[in-house]
């Protein structure tokens, strides 16, 4: 039931979520979490990790975080996600019977002390799932949207986890995705079309990741934001760096970000005698990420196919790039194409370190056009600017509970 203010309440299920204030790790969820807090009463409910308050709130958001495992050893989520790290070390699906388990209780308790309205799952596997088994257990849920994020979609086929996925997109009230790409995986889940919506999430195009015409960028430095984890395809960037080279010497790369590949790309860095040439800066707050953006010469984000299937779902980093003015040079995997369908910026076919090389160094031989970024920045903010996404949302789960199951 609505609480006192005569806001209804929405209950969120996440696993990525930040740990504190300007934690790295993305923080999607929460800026949507906190964009709807002036018609929800918002609470989170996430895993904990090693340093992060059980309970606390955040942006107006209240969020409670379930234990699983001795603080020390929760680390299922963070660093990479999910699906990397039980990937690179298998000792932890150990982790993930009391993982589910925690999730399980901890809704059971939350939706029995706070009644919410509606409930928001973030991801098909666990969350969407977990909710979905409370409710065959004979739990009384709430109305149930499920949103997909890519990894949950793309990865997870052996026919256990294909099954559920198929239970939770039949049990859900709403479903969406963040990319018209993904509408198609989830109607191969045999999910029913008039349920699914597409609804990104959103970039602070409006106020923060915005050009500044005083701060001069750079002629030579090529950027990369992001997890270091395969299907962020880094290492397809570092192997195309020598070629670049050839032809323009002064080019150089930042990598601003951490995860479980880390080692493995600077090997290939010290391998290809590029030491001199790259430089990781490692972890970098949403604060300071504009400051990235608007000196470096071109972003690229050289996204592909993963081994296990994983791909991006829509590659928000290129749309904070673009938002403040940088050229962007992606991979052209289908949401991808999606989100820049029309603008001028640069796609180029996923893993072809060649041809990533060839437009780096055309990027290099012709600074930036700004008539080009201006055009790009346009576009995104109609479709992406947190505005926008914020109130799409708003207004679905706001129709879910005048016509929820």
């Amino acid at each position: 039931m609505p609480d006192l203010n005569g806001k209804p309440k929405l209950l969120v299920l996440a696993s990525t979520y930040p740990r504190w204030k300007d934690d790295p790790e993305p923080g999607f969820v929460h800026e949507l979490a906190k964009r709807l807090t002036d018609r929800f009463q918002v609470s989170v409910l996430c895993p904990g990790a090693s340093g992060a308050a059980r309970a606390e709130v955040m942006d107006g958001v209240s969020i409670v975080r379930y234990r699983y495992a001795p603080a020390s050893w929760q680390t299922l989520v963070n660093h990479g996600g999910m699906v990397a790290n039980l990937k690179r070390h298998p000792w932890k699906w150990l982790l993930v019977p009391a993982f589910l388990l925690s999730m399980l209780l901890s809704l059971w308790r939350e939706i029995r002390r706070s009644r919410p309205d509606v409930l928001h799952a973030h991801w098909i596997i666990p969350q969407g799932f977990v909710a979905a088994c409370l409710g065959f257990l004979g739990v009384r849920l709430p109305p149930l949207l499920v949103t997909s994020h890519g990894a949950d979609l793309y990865t997870l086929r052996a026919w256990p986890l294909s099954a559920a996925k198929r239970y939770v997109a039949r049990r859900a009230a709403k479903l969406t995705v963040v990319s018209e790409p993904m509408r198609q995986e989830l109607l191969a889940l045999g999910a029913d079309d008039a349920r699914i919506s597409v609804q990104p999430m959103g970039v602070d195009l409006a106020a923060h990741f915005t050009p500044d015409t005083g701060v001069p960028r750079s002629r030579d430095e090529i950027l990369f934001v992001g997890r270091l984890v395969e299907k962020k395809g880094l290492h397809v960037l570092i192997e195309a760096l020598p070629s670049v080279l050839a032809e323009h010497p002064a080019a150089s790369l930042t990598v601003a970000g951490f995860g479980p590949e880390l080692i493995t790309h600077q090997a290939l860095v010290a391998r290809l005698g590029l030491e001199d040439k790259v430089r990781f800066i490692g972890a970098v707050a949403q604060r300071e990420l504009p400051a990235l953006y608007r000196r470096a010469a071109v972003f690229v984000a050289p996204f592909i196919e993963a081994r296990s299937g994983d791909r991006e779902g829509l590659g928000l980093v290129a749309l904070e790039a673009a938002g403040c003015g940088c050229p962007v040079i992606a991979s052209g995997l289908p949401p991808v194409r999606d989100a820049f369908d029309g603008l001028p910026v640069t796609l180029v076919e996923p893993g072809q370190g060649p041809e990533l090389a060839s437009a780096l160094s055309r990027v290099l031989d012709t600074p930036g056009d700004g008539g080009a970024a201006t055009a790009v920045r346009s576009g995104l903010l109609r479709r992406f600017d947190w505005s926008a996404v914020s109130g799409a949302y708003e207004r679905l789960l706001l129709g879910m509970l005048d016509g929820g199951e």
